[in-house]
């Protein structure tokens, strides 16, 4: 039975990911050695972070004076490193999840903390709106995709000061504008590569700005100056990373994608709003292309383990909602193929008339 991966992370990876990245553990780059005990300082290792950055570089149209680091930690790290590295006295951070709150909770270490808006108040299932940015800030953060709740901020806000993202779900899926970010990261484990490594991409202007020491490796200078190895970096989630970035070129670009996912979302969002069980979570105008959620509808609530259950034995995978949330969450990231998305409303249907 074929099996339809809708794991929100670490989550599907295109075949061709799979399958360069599975030759190279065998045989990386005709060198004889497998991928996973090459050194991290040889020649063929380094014309793979070289060509990543650019790749990085050239799909996402990030100008000159901005740098792409790979490096540990996870996201989780970056809420640290973002707010030592670039808070001097005061930051606006938008709450719209868990993540938003684990950033919010690390800069509270660093200087002052504006809360300028947040969703706490029904859930985190809506993206909140006409909130004011303090002028005085060193910088706005914001989650970009909210895997838990489901809701996203596709396009760019204004803002009256240098802008910070993490967009570890939604890297890649769609068009934006990098000039107005300073500092943007992300996990790898949704749209790029397995966990293991972090992207971080960086304006050379943002760095050196705050009077703090900063530990070496906490300080993106150390791994600017470096090229991502002033440590052993992460060297199998960059080389599949890298066999992504190859594949997103070779089918099309963000734009491509950004075309394929709105139609996938469409396609599964039309399928919620028609069937008679189902109901979506996330408030309209933000629903997620990424990470669709949804629950029974109130009167047929107790049918929740059944659909489960009768999902997975047709394959689909991973549609289980967050456990904080409970319910279902279908992750739609860039390798997950429209055939998958179909396959599961096929099966909403068919629940459907079971009922």
């Amino acid at each position: 039975m074929k099996k339809h991966n809708f794991y929100a992370g670490p989550s599907i990876l295109s075949p061709y990911t799979i399958k360069h990245t599975a030759d190279a553990v065998l045989d990386f780059a005709d060198t004889g050695l497998s991928l996973l005990e090459v050194s991290h300082r040889s020649k063929e290792f380094q014309a793979v972070i070289d060509e990543a950055c650019a790749l990085t570089k050239e799909l996402l149209q990030l100008p000159d004076d901005y740098h792409v680091l790979f490096l540990g930690g996870g996201a989780s790290t970056q809420f640290c490193m973002v707010p030592f590295n670039l808070l001097e006295k005061k930051a606006a951070y938008l709450n719209t999840g868990v993540w938003a709150t684990k950033a919010i909770k690390e800069a509270k270490l660093f200087g002052e903390v504006d809360v300028v808006a947040s969703s706490e108040d029904t859930g985190f299932n809506y993206i909140p709106k006409n909130y004011t940015i303090p002028t005085d800030a060193d910088y706005f953060h914001y989650t970009s995709n909210n895997t838990i709740y489901g809701t996203e901020l596709r396009k760019d806000p204004d803002s009256p000061v240098p802008m910070v993202c993490d967009m570890s779900s939604d890297i890649f899926s769609r068009v934006f504008d990098p000039t107005k970010y300073e500092l943007i990261y992300g996990g790898a484990q949704k749209n790029l590569a397995p966990s293991g490594v972090t992207f971080v991409i960086v304006k050379e202007s943002a760095l050196g700005k705050v009077s703090r020491a900063i530990p070496t490796m906490l300080d993106y200078r150390t791994h600017v100056k470096k090229g991502s190895m002033f440590n052993t970096p992460p060297v199998l989630p960059i080389y599949s990373a890298l066999m992504t970035l190859r594949w997103y070129k070779e089918n099309g670009g963000v734009k491509e994608f950004q075309r394929r996912d709105e139609e996938k979302a469409a396609i599964l969002y039309d399928e919620i709003d028609r069937n008679k069980l189902f109901m979506g979570t996330a408030a309209e105008e933000d629903r997620s292309i990424m990470n669709v959620c949804f629950v029974m509808k109130p009167d047929y609530a107790e049918l929740e383990k059944e659909f489960l259950d009768f999902a997975t034995s047709k394959g689909m995978v991973g549609v289980k909602g967050h456990r904080s949330v409970g319910g279902f969450r279908a992750s739609l990231y860039n390798a997950l193929p429209k055939e998958s998305v179909e396959a599961l409303v096929a099966v909403m249907k068919e629940f459907e008339a079971k009922h």
